[in-house]
């Protein structure tokens, strides 16, 4: 399979194209194409995997006791064009990294599939909706298995495209297409950096896109410093904006508006997962342009500021949101923000370890909350108002969403556990000790507002329509995706746990040693110290947050903002979050917007429209001189002309007419007459 992974994307991708064409002739409206299509590209994804695991390793890296074995990539391609002497390729690219991701989005995509056909049930565009995850899904396929970035590019854009699809399917409510319009022009801006990245490294690596030739020659030395900075500059917008990083992050919330399930493939396996495999992907550039040395160098790299700034900003913003959807979107910024900084840090292992276990329960937590809406708050999701108590009608949407929220805090022996100890473990072993304090920070934060929405959503007295709807637990449709996702939330970090080091160990590729290789550095193992630091920081924002709302304790901190006006102050400032939407929407969108509409108002009422009652007035005066010269005069002149010369022949004829033999024979005899005078006159002469 290994060597025929082009087929993982490709499927999904006709399946979309077949749902378009048939879906709503099939007794399924199509969801039975998608979950086929979808289901087979996991299962050769699994296949991929496990000929992969069993691969042998064949590439020695290294000397001495700092010798790596990995296996090495399969890779197929092709030459999709020419320009000149420029051979532009495509194929497949596929080691530890992409058959990870194929097996994560594959999971994922399938248990969205088959979540949807109850939670979509009777949409007023089902049809288009399944199709739509067919080509969100490929898109995202077809990205983690490119073997050049300018396929990756394709991939890539392809998501933004159904992204705005989705968020914006329920379209006639205003709200929901302004958050797909957001989400789209958004992410847009960091695509910008990705254009320009991808031109600044085509064209310095001999212009070619080969992923593969990229990482060497900047871990080689083949490419000067600044391009590769410039390059790697570029290419951060990108990472910026799809994987929804400070500052660009504001349109991840928003794109809520969405179906349910579409938010949690959008958040555990596809498009803002999409920036930090890019990263990962080219790390190789990322590495060398921003200098992520040795350990104990003391500096700081830009990825590592971007992401650390995100963990807590964040962070903060989950503790004032209502809406449990909105509480789990600031969630998974944050939990990017994880990932960005652990690969700005060094900890490559620990960022897409990271990325594979929170894609479960972020997936479970996204859709447990949609199990909720769809049958205990009567399709709200507002926990203050429509939720609590909810535990007893659904106990397994609540049992679930338990243990997610427990992985996600970092509770051993959970998954979220063992990947966020690798991500700081890394960090400090590699010399940056103050982003493993923002890493704590960010964990605690963390723990407690989950123990927040979780308290809201589950316990204390019903409110709302929790309490006039009669809540029940959802259909097995939606649970049995639940508890398999639960089960992973548990099992996925012992692939890492203890110093097993499984994930790493199938993952781990020539670019990462190289990369490692080049300062001397060693991904450190699992340590009990750093383990029970963490594990301490989590329970104390879960014991906090449990003593506040459960048992009303903390009397300083009850209602705070209502006593104290500086409270109340930074509340507003993390509700209008931070006015950062402020400023993008009414001073730099109405700055660009408003001229430009005012722009294009005078160019419509002045030139098209002079120019169309130009058009206008010129027709009205042609039609003018038609009518009163050529119509009137000219060929009514003529038609009546005739007229009226057979109307007078006609007369005349009428006369010479009447019908008297005696009168036609002396007619005919005087013609006669004057026949034969003029033959005498004129032969004569």
């Amino acid at each position: 399979m290994l060597d025929h992974a082009w087929l993982i994307p490709a499927i999904p991708a006709v399946m979309f194209w077949l749902i378009l064409g048939f879906g709503k002739r099939l007794p399924g409206k199509g969801h039975e194409l998608g979950i086929a299509g979808v289901g087979a590209s996991f299962v050769l994804s699994c296949v991929a995997a496990v000929q992969w695991i069993g691969r042998s390793t064949d590439v020695t890296i290294g000397e001495g006791a700092h010798v790596e074995h990995v296996r090495k990539a399969v890779e197929h391609s092709t030459t999709w064009f020419d320009i000149g002497n420029v051979h532009i390729r495509v194929g497949t690219y596929i080691d530890g990294l992409s058959v990870a991701l194929l097996v994560v989005v594959g999971l994922i995509s399938l248990l969205v599939h088959v979540y949807s056909t109850a939670y979509m049930h009777d949409d007023r565009r089902y049809t288009h909706y399944f199709a739509a995850l067919s080509l969100f899904t490929a898109g995202m396929l077809t990205l983690v298995s490119a073997s050049s970035a300018l396929q990756m590019l394709f991939g890539w854009e392809a998501m933004g495209v159904c992204s705005f699809m989705l968020i914006g399917h329920w379209w006639e409510e205003k709200e929901n297409s302004n958050a797909a319009l957001k989400a789209f022009l958004t992410t847009r801006t960091g695509d910008v950096g990705f254009l320009i990245g991808l031109s600044i490294l085509f064209f310095a690596n001999g212009q070619t896109f080969d992923v593969r030739v990229w990482n060497a020659n900047a871990l080689g030395g083949h490419v000067s410093h600044l391009v590769l900075l410039m390059g790697a500059i570029a290419l951060m917008g990108a990472v910026v904006g799809k994987s929804a990083q400070f500052p660009l992050h504001t349109w991840l919330p928003d794109a809520m508006a969405g179906p349910t399930p579409v938010s949690a493939l959008i958040h555990a396996a596809t498009m803002v997962v999409a920036g930090v495999f890019l990263f990962s992907r080219l790390y190789g550039v990322f590495f060398t342009g921003f200098s992520i040395a040795a350990p104990g160098h003391g500096t700081f790299t830009v990825p590592a500021v971007i992401g650390g700034i995100t963990i807590i900003i964040a962070a903060l913003l989950a503790f004032v949101q209502d809406d449990i959807k909105k509480v789990l979107a600031y969630s998974t910024v944050s939990q990017l923000g994880y990932m960005v900084m652990a690969l700005g840090v060094g900890a490559w292992t620990g960022a897409i370890f990271h990325l594979f276990t929170h894609a479960f329960f972020k997936a479970c937590l996204f859709l447990g909350a949609g199990s909720v809406s769809h049958s205990g708050s009567h399709h709200s999701f507002d926990m203050k108002r429509d939720m609590g108590g909810l535990r007893k009608h659904m106990p397994i949407t609540f049992a679930t969403f338990g243990i997610a929220s427990l992985a996600l805090a970092g509770i051993f022996p959970l998954a979220g556990f063992w990947s966020k100890d690798d991500i700081l473990v890394t960090a400090g072993h590699n010399g940056y000790e103050l982003f493993m304090v923002v890493g704590l920070i960010g964990a605690f934060m963390t723990a407690a507002y989950m123990t927040r929405c979780v308290w809201l959503t589950f316990y204390g007295e019903p409110r709302g329509a929790a309490a006039e709807h009669h809540p029940h637990e959802s259909p097995a449709a939606i649970t049995a995706p639940l508890v398999i996702l639960a089960f992973l939330s548990i099992t996925a970090g012992w692939l890492n746990g203890f110093g097993f080091h499984y994930f790493g160990h199938w993952t781990t590729n020539e670019t990462l040693v190289h990369a490692l290789e080049r300062v001397n550095l060693v991904e450190p193992r699992f340590s009990f110290p750093a383990a029970i630091i963490s594990l301490a920081v989590a329970g104390s924002g879960i014991l906090l947050a449990w003593l506040y709302f459960e048992k009303r304790a903390l009397g300083p901190l009850q209602d705070l903002a209502a006593r104290n006006a500086l409270a109340a102050r930074l509340k507003l400032v993390l509700v209008r979050k931070y006015y950062l939407d402020d400023l993008y929407e009414k001073v730099i969108v109405a700055g660009i917007a408003g001229p430009i509409a005012r722009g294009a108002y005078w160019f419509n009422q002045t030139v098209i429209d002079g120019v169309v009652n130009g058009a206008g007035v010129g027709a009205k005066a042609a039609g003018h001189i038609v009518y009163d010269i050529i119509d009137q005069k000219v060929v009514d002149g003529a038609i009546n002309g005739a007229g009226f010369t057979a109307e007078e022949g006609g007369t005349l004829l009428r006369i010479i007419q009447t019908g008297r033999v005696q009168q036609y024979a002396a007619a005919l005899f005087g013609a006669a007459a004057l026949f034969g005078l003029a033959l005498v006159f004129f032969v004569g002469t």
